[in-house]
């Protein structure tokens, strides 16, 4: 969804934020820095840009009264975007803005970059993107060298590893009016919230890759949580409600509540749970989800990951189910007074 073969970095301001909570400081760089080494800007392209290629999920900034105008990094990108020549100065005020979030008591201080790219690729389409991102983390790094009669060894402490950046998001200069298309990463750590909740505001984007990822999602905790509260139901049975699920998605174009329910679940019941489930979902978490969408198969790639089919007895067996559950029967044995599973096959593989 995002590439950046034909990206560029153009700008890049560097600044440091420490834990206001704290009482650490931030620090300002007079300007930015002029990238003239050809190697180090396709390092720092691969830094900033590289793990956005396994990004999916698209963002737009939001500000909770409605008025996107008041989210301060939408105003302070969109001002760079109208202006080149006001790039520093918002990367500053960038900074300070980040700075007055940072009260966890968690939050690690460190560098901010504030970069301005050209070129940059997101769904088919070349725009221009600012990037703001924080690393966090440092670590040690060993330096071999030749030397007269074999090799030198040298270390080299608090250095940045370019393969894994702590936060980061991408703004994309299109949509303006809908609060710009934001691809944002975030290692996941108990202070996280703060950078995609108060410091970007973010909202999720309602296309089908967030439509089909937010269905399967709530399917899922629907059957693995919610049924045990109102059905007697097996952790066979609901192995197969959820094989059912990725079965129906992985051959359909598209996603139709109703064929959705009358397929998969085929209880009323059930139906009307799962139903009552997911306006519930939407309720609390304000995100609406149609009744009918294009199914992205990206999004069925990754929520598959998180489907299990593993029935764990003890740990003595495991046992995979992928197919029909008709083929596995529950059983309890008077003798050894302990729960069984009895599998029919035609073949030994």
């Amino acid at each position: 969804m995002i590439s950046f073969f034909e990206a560029s970095l153009a700008e890049l301001s560097i600044h440091r934020i420490g834990n206001k909570s704290q009482d650490e400081f931030y620090v300002l760089s007079d300007q930015s820095i002029a990238i003239r080494d050809i190697t180090l800007s396709r390092l720092l392209q691969t830094y900033f840009l590289g793990p956005y290629e396994k990004v999916n999920e698209i963002y737009r900034f939001i500000h909770p009264n409605g008025d996107l105008n008041l989210n301060e990094a939408h105003h302070f990108a969109a001002e760079i975007f109208a202006s080149g020549e006001t790039f520093h100065e918002n990367s500053k005020e960038l900074a300070k803005y980040l700075y007055d979030v940072s009260g966890h008591p968690k939050i690690k201080a460190g560098e901010l970059y504030v970069a301005y790219f050209e070129n940059v690729q997101i769904e088919g389409e070349l725009h221009d993107a600012i990037g703001i991102f924080k690393s966090e983390n440092k670590e040690s790094y060993l330096k071999v060298f030749p030397e007269k009669n074999g090799f030198g060894l040298s270390y080299e402490e608090e250095a940045i590893n370019i393969n894994k950046l702590d936060k980061g998001c991408l703004i994309f200069n299109t949509e303006k009016e809908e609060g710009f298309k934001v691809a944002v990463i975030d290692q996941k750590s108990a202070d996280s919230v703060y950078w995609k909740d108060e410091f970007l505001k973010l909202k999720i984007r309602n296309d089908s890759f967030n439509q089909t990822a937010s269905v399967l999602g709530v399917y899922k905790n629907f059957v693995t949580e919610k049924l045990d509260e109102e059905f007697d139901i097996s952790k066979a049975d609901k192995i197969d409600l959820l094989n059912k699920s990725m079965k129906y998605f992985k051959e359909k174009e598209s996603f139709d509540l109703e064929e959705f329910s009358n397929e998969v679940i085929g209880n009323a019941e059930g139906i009307e749970s799962f139903k009552s489930y997911k306006k519930n979902f939407e309720e609390e978490f304000d995100q609406p989800i149609p009744d009918s969408f294009d199914i992205s198969g990206a999004a069925v790639k990754k929520q598959a990951r998180t489907y299990k089919s593993v029935l764990k007895l003890d740990k003595n067996f495991h046992i995979y189910i992928h197919g029909d559950k008709e083929l596995i029967e529950k059983g309890f044995d008077d003798d050894k007074y302990m729960n069984y599973y009895k599998v029919y096959f035609k073949e030994e593989e």
